[in-house]
């Protein structure tokens, strides 16, 4: 499912950024780091073949919600997969994390299941 596919993991937390990669890179994606939205948004300049992101909702300096706008603007990542990957689990924040572009809402402590089925989803979507 993954072999072959470019995943942009987006986290100002090391340890987040390290469990994820481990989960998923012995299904062979290609991993590429970010710490922020604006490192985020650089990245996926210089990495054309990005097809999906896993995007922390807060983080310095640029939010996901910041990025997703940014991301959406343009014609070239507008209807680049996102999954937000976020602490926030009040009630309506994965309908705001929907409403700002992201395809996905998936909460953290995150259930690998679960954010496996949404990776899926894109990416099959995706072809």
């Amino acid at each position: 499912m993954l072999k072959g596919k470019t995943i942009l993991l987006v986290d100002d937390d090391d340890r987040n950024i390290l469990a994820l990669a481990a989960t998923l890179k012995p299904m062979g994606p290609n991993i590429i780091t970010a710490r922020d939205g604006t490192d985020c948004l650089e990245k996926i300049r210089q990495n054309a073949e990005i097809n999906l992101v896993l995007l922390d909702m807060m983080m310095p300096v640029m939010d996901g919600y910041e990025t997703l706008k940014i991301l959406r603007a343009h014609a070239e990542t507008e209807t680049l997969p996102v999954i937000a990957v976020t602490a926030l689990t009040m009630h309506g924040d994965r309908e705001r994390c929907l409403e700002a572009g992201a395809n996905c809402f998936c909460p953290k402590p995150v259930n690998i299941d679960e954010l496996l089925d949404q990776i899926r989803e894109l990416l099959v979507r995706d072809k």
